[in-house]
């Protein structure tokens, strides 16, 4: 088994807390990490190869580290060539239907589904896990599977897929909805298709883009990712080559969400600045000052923060991945601010973790009102998903006193040495591993 894997997976003790003590502004540099979204779509993606493909820039998280060892038990070679650079060959892979203890702990399983039927015509999936945001229906899924001429279906919370011809043909299919999940699994599915498939209503992330253009890198023949209407024409083999996965335009964002709650100066490195302008418009709204560079962003925060109202939506609007992170200073606001969620039905659960730290927010279905207080006060909090975690650590940030953010395991599935990149920064942050007899004292890590 690759060293890799055991490397990242010690990040993911369930007992691990953070402990955070507030007040410090922050000042100094942070580099941001190869995209998770891009990253765990990727992975999968090397099953339609038939060569080695060398991956750059792979973040360090937990969701890469099950990917890896998913396709490590259905028999894929997996070299570590250096901390973010993986070597992956799956040419001798065979196996179809396994490791689904693995695959229920992380939502971007339903790729392996796309993947599989591409090169197998043929899959056995379990039903994504991950952070609990609500329903999670794959039926747009199923519907371009179905048009490309597979028949699925569920059985005791198996995705059961296969193509009775053994290979998949193009077809047209329009998305009811704007779904970044059945963009890219129908993508991946349509590389090695007869004929051309079109994806109409398609999301337009930039890891969309992103995964489009590691395909084409390996031989697919992907077009008019970025837009909403996609072509992609059917090759008969995919070979090897090389990829660098782009930045992680919400990792980049969070932290400019840091600064702009706890106040500071930094310099946020290797990011596309391009890919934040739906995050930083509504930072510079906030009071904030952005200087985009080349490949970086120089944010500043000396002044009171200044209400806003937020909408998430699909890209270019602004992500539902970065609205827990920046309600966080949207809570030290002056004014009433207005958060409406457009995409998970569970997104405000973070919420209560807040007002135990003194936020003022009302939430009324997918809308919130956030009454600005002067301070948040340290307090014992949960992670209650990923996004969510890493808000209650922005929370700890900008707090008087000390808060102690438990269930950090989710905010490891998307975030690469996040203390170590605080730390570095100016935050007083540790980890602790919490003892499993009760009366016995914390040790820190």
């Amino acid at each position: 088994m690759c060293v890799y894997f055991s490397y990242i997976t010690k990040g993911c003790d369930p007992l691990i807390k953070y402990v955070i003590n507030g007040g410090n502004p922050l000042h100094g540099e942070v580099s941001i990490s190869g995209a998770k979204n891009a990253a765990v779509a990727i992975i999968p993606a090397a099953l339609l190869v038939d060569g080695e493909c060398r991956i750059e820039n792979i973040p360090q998280i937990s969701d890469v580290t099950l990917l890896l060892k998913i396709l490590d038990q259905h028999g894929a070679g997996i070299k570590t060539v250096n901390r973010n650079t993986m070597d992956i060959n799956c040419s001798s892979v065979s196996k179809i239907g396994t490791a689904f203890d693995l695959m229920r702990q992380i939502r971007a399983s339903y790729y392996l589904v796309g993947a599989m039927l591409g090169r197998f015509g043929k899959a056995e999936v379990s039903m994504p896990g991950g952070c609990d945001l609500g329903v999670r229906p794959i039926d747009q899924h199923i519907k371009g599977f179905s048009a490309m001429g597979a028949e699925v279906e569920i059985k005791n919370g198996i995705i059961c897929a296969s193509v009775p011809s053994g290979r998949l043909h193009g077809a047209e299919v329009y998305l009811d909805v704007v779904s970044v999940g059945a963009t890219i699994n129908i993508m991946l599915a349509a590389v090695l298709a007869e004929g051309q498939t079109i994806i109409e209503n398609a999301a337009r992330e930039p890891h969309i883009v992103d995964v489009a253009n590691f395909l084409n890198s390996m031989g697919a023949d992907v077009r008019g990712a970025g837009t909403n209407v996609i072509k992609i024409r059917g090759v008969d083999k995919m070979s090897g080559g090389f990829y660098s996965i782009i930045p992680d335009q919400i990792e980049a964002g969070t932290y400019l969400a840091a600064v702009t709650a706890a106040g500071g100066e930094v310099l946020v490195k290797n990011v596309i600045p391009k890919h934040l302008d739906c995050i930083t418009a509504k930072l510079i709204e906030m009071g904030v000052t952005i200087e985009d560079r080349e490949d970086s962003i120089l944010i500043t925060r000396k002044s009171p923060l200044k209400k806003a109202n937020i909408k998430t939506m699909p890209y270019p609007g602004f992500p539902t991945d970065m609205h827990p992170q920046v309600a966080v200073g949207l809570c030290l606001a002056k004014g009433i601010s207005v958060v409406t969620e457009g995409v998970w039905d569970n997104r405000y659960r973070y919420v209560d973790e807040l007002r135990r730290m003194g936020a003022k927010i009302q939430v009324d279905g997918k809308v919130a009102v956030i009454e600005g207080v002067q301070a948040l006060t340290g307090a014992p909090v949960k992670a209650c998903d990923l996004r969510a975690g890493a808000a209650m650590v922005i929370a700890g940030l900008c707090a008087a006193g000390q808060t102690e953010v438990e269930d950090v395991y989710h905010i490891e599935r998307g975030y690469e040495n996040f203390i170590g990149k605080l730390r570095g920064i100016g935050a007083d942050i540790h980890s602790v591993r919490m003892p499993e007899n009760a009366d016995s004292e914390p040790l820190a890590i």
